[in-house]
């Protein structure tokens, strides 16, 4: 039986972790064996990892705080589960990753981002000087993966872009779903944006409400997740005067439901990879105003939304107020465009399909690596 070992940062309710609970259970149901290893502990998907079968570790490591008895933690997890690919995500795990190779065996490992810019210089150098202690390197958008080959934190042709995947037959708009929601919010017949993502400075939401406060409409926005910056917002929010049109919901679970109640998705970030949460809109069929960074533009078209420039209110309120001025045929035709993209693109199947070729070739060439080094240790042995 293959196996395969992740490593992650954390393990909460973020898009690059999503990402990587779905890929270890969809490997898990292909009779792969898998392995999660969290450096934080984990607040999230531990349920949903046990029941799929995939097992789960942690460092125990504490935010901000470099412990350097995680590498000796990791390679222990390395000695003990003998994978044939291991595969770390986000910065602190893909450094981490790299380093624990020099003391413990990984027969192949593969490196991927999640962002466009994961935190500065010292970060890219780090990359940099790291590139060669991994097999592969990839971003989950395109944009990312020529911006890292460009800054040099990866060598020349070291870079690859292989997106994220979501289950699109789970994110699909219900007529049953709004009228029971809207009806539970009192919403009636004004136009309602949803927005989905954690409350943090990347997600750039201080943009989003001065946008909303700019557009002419009695329009209602919905904003789904949580985050330290809650207070904040709902700080900024009443400066606004958007008191009853922004309505701050908390982490929620039921995305293609909420995607039900909304007429249309906004995303107003200053950094990003391959947002999930815009991958699960364009799925439920919702036209989009979003910004122009990271892979936004792999996902949102002329012919399924508006882009428009980051840190730009004026800009972003001009591309809602648009939206909000087609016919209801346009906006509707605009959404089927961006479910067939997304279906077409970036279904998890097919994704999944991708990363398990990648997987076979590196469980493969870890195969041919063991068989040598079995070979040569057994010609020491034998003092040839």
């Amino acid at each position: 039986m293959n196996s395969v070992l992740f490593v992650i940062t954390s393990l909460d309710y973020g898009g690059a972790e999503t990402q990587v609970v779905s890929l270890a259970t969809e490997f898990t149901n292909r009779g792969w064996k898998a392995l999660l290893v969290s450096l934080l502990e984990p607040v999230a998907f531990v349920e949903e990892l046990h029941s799929a079968g995939v097992g789960i570790e942690s460092l125990h490591m504490r935010r901000g705080v470099a412990d350097p008895r995680a590498l000796s933690g990791l390679a222990r997890a390395f000695r003990r589960f003998r994978p044939d690919v291991v595969h770390s995500h986000m910065v602190h795990a893909n450094l981490l990753a790299r380093l624990t190779r020099v003391v413990a065996p990984v027969p192949y490992l593969i490196s991927t981002a999640h962002s466009i810019n994961e935190g500065g210089r010292l970060r890219e150098l780090a990359y940099r000087f790291t590139d060669s202690m991994c097999d592969l390197t990839t971003n989950v958008s395109s944009a990312g993966a020529e911006r890292y080959a460009s800054v040099g934190a990866t060598f020349p042709g070291k870079s690859s872009y292989l997106p994220n995947g979501i289950d699109t037959s789970r994110f699909q708009r219900s007529p049953l779903d709004r009228a029971r929601l809207r009806s539970e919010m009192g919403l009636k017949t004004e136009y309602v944006w949803l927005a989905v993502g954690s409350l943090s400075e990347p997600k750039d939401y201080p943009n989003m409400l001065r946008a909303l406060a700019g557009v002419d409409s009695a329009s209602t926005l919905l904003i789904a997740g949580q985050g330290v910056l809650r207070e904040e917002l709902e700080t900024l929010a009443r400066s606004l005067g958007l008191v009853g049109r922004v309505r701050f919901l908390g982490l929620r679970k039921d995305i293609a439901a909420l995607a039900s109640v909304a007429d249309s998705f906004v995303m107003s970030s200053s950094v990003e990879g391959l947002p999930l949460a815009l991958l699960e809109a364009a799925a439920c069929g919702l036209p989009t105003v979003a910004t122009n960074v990271g892979g936004v533009s792999q996902v949102i078209t002329r012919e399924t939304g508006f882009l428009v420039p980051p840190l730009d209110s004026s800009a972003l309120a001009r591309a809602m107020r648009q939206l909000e001025m087609l016919t209801q045929a346009e906006r509707t035709e605009m959404g089927a465009a961006a479910r067939q993209h997304v279906v077409t693109t970036f279904d998890l199947q097919r994704v999944v399909d991708s990363w398990e070729k990648i997987y076979g070739e590196g469980s493969a060439i870890a195969r041919g690596r063991r068989s040598r080094f079995a070979l040569i240790t057994k010609e020491r042995s034998l003092g040839t």
